[in-house]
C-alpha cells in the first residue's frame, strides 16, 4: 500500500477521534478488531495505537502517521508517537514479511487441497475412501443446544442424544455461519458429524460463501495440540502448525477465526475450563488466548457444557449441537451410498430395529450399518436386534474387513485362538483407557498390561491408529463407539459381576456388558463371550443377576431417600439391561423382580423408541409370567406403533391406568378386565366423538373410574348416560371444583346448574 493511501486511512481515523467519543469509536472498529483487545482502552491514545498496530504499519509509514496527526490538529497524539516510535521493542514498527492476500490465499488453498474430501472409518459401497465433503454435509441437522444435558458418560451421552432427537427443531446451515459470530460452541455424540460441519466451515470461507470480513482462519485439532504442551502462546502455535504459509507472520495485526475441533480429547480440559488453577502447560495459555479472537469450537456434549463457563461475555455467542442426518438425509445417504439390489434390506432392516432406526442418523452407524448389510448374504433380523448387537456387527466387520482382510467368515475366524487373543487384547487396551478417560495414549502405556506389544504393533492398526509427532508415536481408537465397546467385552470377559458393579466408571457400559449374555444363536455376540479360557461357566450363570439384583436394590434405596429421580433411573437402566441381554424370566429373575411391588409404565413426549423397545421387551416377560403390571400413564397424544403395541400388552393385565390428554387411539381397544382407569381431560377441551371413539371402550372394560372433567365440556348428559350402564364398583367424577362419589349427586348438581342458567 502507498504512502497516499496510508494518508487517507490514517486521517479517517484521526477525524473520526475528533467527531466521535472513544466508546463510539471502540464500537465501530470492533468488528474489525475483535472486543477482547478494545476492553481495556481507556484514552483516544490507546486506541489509536490498537488502530495503528492492526494497520499494519510499517517503519516507512510511520512518520506519514505523524504528519496526519499534526495536520489535523492532534500534536498532542503526534508528540505521544514520535516518543514511542524511538522505542526498540514498540509493536507498532512491525514490518510485513508476506502480503496478507498472499497468506489469506495460501490457507484457503490449503483448506480447500486438504479438506475437500474427509476420509471415513470405512469406505462407502460405491465411492472411494475419501468422500466428496461439499456435497455429504448437506443433509446434517444442526440444532440449538442451550439446555445441553452436562454429563462426561458414554452411554448416558448417547442416551440424551437419543431424547433430544424428539424434540428437536433444525436450524439453517446458512442462518448460523453466514453470520459472523465471535463465539460459536458446537457440541455431539462421537461420530455425529462435527468435524464434517467444521470442515465444510473451511471449504466455505476459502470459496467465499461465509465468515467474507475475516482475513485469517486457522483449523487446529485438538488431539494434536496434545503433542506440544510447551507452545505458550497462540502466534506461536499457528506458525508451528502453518510454517510454511505463515512463515513468522504476526497474526495479531488481522482479523482472525480459529477452529477448535475435539475439546473432549484436550488433555488439559480442567486445566483450560479452571482459570484459577496454577497450570504449567504453556499450551493452556495459547488455547486460551484465542478468547481475544472469533472462534468456534466443536467437541463432545460433556466437554462444550463445561467449556461454556469461560465463555459467557459474548452476547453474540451461538451454542448449537448436531444431531446427525434427518430422515431425509438418511434415505439420501442409502441411495448415494448403497448398491441398487440392496436398498430396500437395508431399508426393511432399519424400519424394523428400533435401535437401528434410531442410531441410523448418526453418520458413523447409517454407514457401518449399509455396509454390513450389504456385505452379508443372509441378514438376519436380530443383527440390530439390541445396542450391544449393534455395536458387535461394527466390531466383527472392522475385524473381518479391516483387520485380517481375508474372505473367511465370521465363524471361520472366531475358530482361531490366535484372533481370541488378539480381540482380548485389543479389548483390554480399550478398557484401561476407558476407565482412565484417556483418548490419547502412548506405547508404554500399552506396554503396562501388554509386554510383547512391540512384536505386533502393526496388527493393532485399524482398531487403533497410530500418530507420528516430534516426540515419537503416539495412538488412539479408530473411534470411541469400538473403545466403548470394547471396554464392555474386556469386562464381561474378564471381571466378576461383583468386580463390574464395584467399578462406577463401568456404570455407563452396564446394559452393553448385560448385552453381551444374550444367548440367541442367530447373534454374532456368541463369538465375543467365551475369548477368557479362565472364566468359569459357574460365575457366566449369576452374573447376570448380581447385576439386575444391584440395580433394583439401588432402586430402592433411593426410594427410601425421596429421589425418585434416582429411583426411576435406575428401573429404567434395569430395563434396557434386561432388554440388551435378551433374558427370560427365570426363576431367580423372578425372585430379584418380585422384591419390587410397584412395576409402572410410562409413555409420554421426550421418551426415545429405543427406550419403548426395552419395556416393550420386559413387558412381554413381565405378564406372560403371570405378574400384574401395578400402573401405565399415558401422556401422549400422538402414538408410534411400538407405544401403542405397549399400551395393548400393559392393559392385559394392569392395576391402574390413567390417560392425560385427549389421545388418539385409532381404534386401539383393551381386550380385558381393568381395575382402576382414571381420565384427566382437564386442561383439554375433548369432542363427543372423540371421547366416544377413544375413551369409551377402556370405560366399559374398568371396574373403577376416576374421571376428571373439563369445565367446558358439552356432553356431560351423555357421559352420564354411559356410566349408569356400567356395572362399577367405585367411581369418582371431578367436574368444576367438586368431587363426586356417586353418580346420582353428580347428576343432581348438572340438572341445578342447568336451571340457574335457564
Amino acid at each position: 500500500m502507498d504512502n497516499e493511501k496510508h494518508k487517507d486511512i490514517l486521517l479517517r481515523i484521526a477525524t473520526n477521534l475528533l467527531e466521535k467519543d472513544v466508546e463510539a469509536i471502540k464500537f465501530y472498529y470492533s468488528t474489525q478488531i475483535g472486543y477482547g483487545y478494545l476492553e481495556n482502552i481507556k484514552t483516544s491514545i490507546e486506541l489509536i495505537q490498537t488502530l495503528e498496530h492492526r494497520m499494519v504499519l510499517g517503519v516507512g509509514h510511520y512518520d506519514a502517521f505523524i504528519k496526519v496527526l499534526n495536520k489535523v490538529g492532534r500534536n498532542d497524539l503526534a508528540n505521544h508517537f514520535s516518543k514511542t516510535s524511538n522505542l526498540p521493542e514498540s509493536a507498532y514498527r512491525f514490518s510485513v514479511h508476506k502480503d496478507i492476500s498472499e497468506i489469506c490465499t495460501a490457507l484457503k488453498s490449503f483448506y480447500v487441497t486438504n479438506y475437500g474430501k474427509i476420509c471415513e472409518v470405512q469406505p462407502p459401497l460405491k465411492l472411494p475412501a475419501n468422500v466428496d465433503l461439499m456435497h455429504k454435509f448437506v443433509d446434517l441437522c444442526i440444532v440449538d443446544a442451550v439446555n445441553t444435558q452436562r454429563d462426561a458418560v458414554f452411554s448416558v451421552e448417547r442416551k440424551e442424544f437419543l431424547e433430544k432427537q424428539l424434540r428437536y427443531t433444525p436450524i439453517p446451515y446458512s442462518k448460523i455461519f453466514m453470520k459472523e459470530n465471535s463465539v460459536t460452541l458446537i457440541s455431539g455424540i462421537a461420530g455425529i458429524g462435527k468435524t464434517w460441519l467444521l470442515r465444510k466451515c473451511l471449504l466455505d470461507w476459502s470459496n467465499g460463501l461465509i465468515w467474507k470480513n475475516v482475513k485469517l482462519v486457522f483449523y487446529l485439532e485438538c488431539r494434536r495440540l496434545n503433542l506440544y504442551q510447551n507452545i505458550g502462546n497462540i502466534n506461536k502455535l499457528v506458525n508451528f502448525f502453518y510454517k510454511e504459509i505463515i512463515n513468522d507472520f504476526d497474526i495479531s495485526i488481522y482479523p482472525a477465526l480459529f477452529v477448535i475441533d475435539g475439546l473432549d480429547e484436550f488433555k488439559y480440559l480442567n486445566e483450560l475450563i479452571d482459570p484459577s488453577s496454577s497450570c504449567s502447560y504453556p499450551i493452556v495459555n495459547a488455547l486460551t488466548e484465542i478468547q481475544k479472537y472469533k472462534y468456534v469450537v466443536a467437541g463432545r456434549v460433556y466437554a462444550i457444557d463445561k467449556y461454556q463457563s469461560i465463555s459467557t461475555e459474548h452476547r453474540d455467542k451461538i451454542n448449537i449441537q448436531i444431531m446427525g442426518f434427518n430422515e431425509s438425509g438418511i434415505n439420501n445417504y442409502i441411495e448415494d451410498n448403497v448398491l441398487e439390489e440392496k436398498k430396500d434390506v437395508v431399508k426393511a432392516t432399519l424400519k424394523e430395529s428400533a435401535i437401528a432406526k434410531s442410531m441410523s442418523s448418526v453418520p458413523f452407524y447409517i454407514s457401518s450399518m449399509c455396509k454390513i448389510i450389504s456385505n452379508s448374504k443372509n441378514v438376519c433380523k436380530s443383527s440390530f436386534l439390541t445396542m450391544t448387537d449393534l455395536y458387535a456387527n461394527i466390531f466383527l466387520y472392522f475385524l473381518q474387513k479391516h483387520i485380517i482382510k481375508n474372505n473367511e467368515l465370521i465363524y471361520q475366524l472366531m475358530e482361531n485362538n490366535s484372533n481370541k487373543k488378539y480381540i482380548l487384547n485389543i479389548c483390554k487396551i480399550a478398557y484401561q483407557m476407558f476407565i482412565e478417560n484417556r483418548v490419547i495414549f502412548s506405547k508404554e502405556d500399552i506396554q503396562t498390561f501388554i509386554i510383547d506389544f512391540d512384536k505386533d504393533e502393526e496388527s493393532f492398526f485399524g482398531f487403533i491408529e497410530r500418530i507420528e509427532t516430534n516426540l515419537g508415536y503416539l495412538y488412539q481408537f479408530t473411534h470411541l463407539t469400538i473403545m466403548e465397546f470394547c471396554a464392555s467385552v474386556y469386562a464381561y470377559n474378564c471381571l466378576s459381576s461383583e468386580e463390574v458393579i464395584a467399578n462406577e466408571k463401568l456404570k455407563s457400559c452396564l446394559s452393553m456388558i448385560c448385552g453381551l449374555t444374550n444367548k440367541n444363536q442367530n447373534s454374532l455376540l456368541n463369538f465375543l463371550v467365551n475369548l477368557n479360557p479362565l472364566k468359569k461357566s459357574c460365575e457366566e450363570s449369576s452374573f447376570l443377576c448380581i447385576i439386575f439384583d444391584h440395580l433394583l436394590e439401588l432402586s430402592r434405596q433411593s426410594e427410601n431417600k425421596n429421589n425418585y429421580q434416582l429411583r426411576t433411573y435406575y428401573v429404567n437402566l434395569f430395563i434396557e439391561c434386561f432388554n440388551e441381554s435378551q433374558s427370560s424370566f427365570t426363576d431367580e429373575i423372578k425372585l430379584i423382580v418380585d422384591e419390587r411391588k410397584w412395576w409402572q409404565i410410562s409413555i409420554e413426549d421426550g421418551k426415545t423408541s429405543y427406550e419403548t423397545s426395552c419395556e416393550n421387551y420386559f413387558v412381554n416377560h413381565y405378564i406372560k409370567s403371570g405378574r400384574k403390571l401395578s400402573w401405565l400413564f399415558v401422556d401422549k397424544n400422538i402414538l408410534s406403533d411400538e407405544e401403542k403395541n405397549l399400551i395393548i400388552q400393559c392393559s392385559t393385565n394392569v392395576h391402574y391406568v390413567t390417560f392425560y390428554r385427549s389421545i388418539e387411539f385409532e381404534g386401539l381397544k383393551p381386550k380385558n378386565k381393568i381395575e382402576w382407569l382414571s381420565i384427566n381431560n382437564l386442561g383439554y377441551l375433548i369432542t363427543k366423538k372423540d371421547f366416544e371413539e377413544n375413551f369409551l371402550p377402556w370405560i366399559n372394560l374398568c371396574e373403577g373410574l376416576v374421571l376428571d372433567l373439563h369445565d367446558d365440556i358439552d356432553f356431560i348428559e351423555e357421559i352420564c348416560e354411559w356410566i349408569r350402564c356400567l356395572n362399577l364398583k367405585w367411581l369418582l367424577i371431578k367436574y368444576r371444583g367438586k368431587d363426586f362419589l356417586k353418580l346420582k349427586e353428580f347428576k343432581n348438581f348438572i340438572t341445578r346448574k342447568k336451571c340457574l342458567i335457564s
